[in-house]
């Protein structure tokens, strides 16, 4: 679920399809995402799950699944 809906902003924010987001794709390396893209994905990531990504945290998110595990963990969900 948290997959899903992590997707669902990422193709919203980017204008892409969500069948081009998956675990293992890279925000800079696959869909070209700059540091403003990144900024507003967060943002809309943050209302979403009602949560805080710390700038450092942030740095260390390169793949969408790092950003589910994150919220994952965050959340306290498996």
């Amino acid at each position: 679920m948290v997959f899903e809906k992590v997707r669902e902003i990422i193709s919203e924010q980017l204008n892409i399809s969500e069948g081009d987001v998956t675990l293992e794709t890279s925000f800079t390396d696959d869909l070209n995402a700059d540091s403003l893209d990144i900024f507003q994905i967060i943002m809309a990531l943050e209302e979403e799950f009602d949560l805080e990504i710390s700038n450092e945290d942030a740095e260390n998110i390169a793949t969408v699944g790092d950003v589910v595990e994150f919220i994952k963990q965050a959340n306290g969900l498996d």
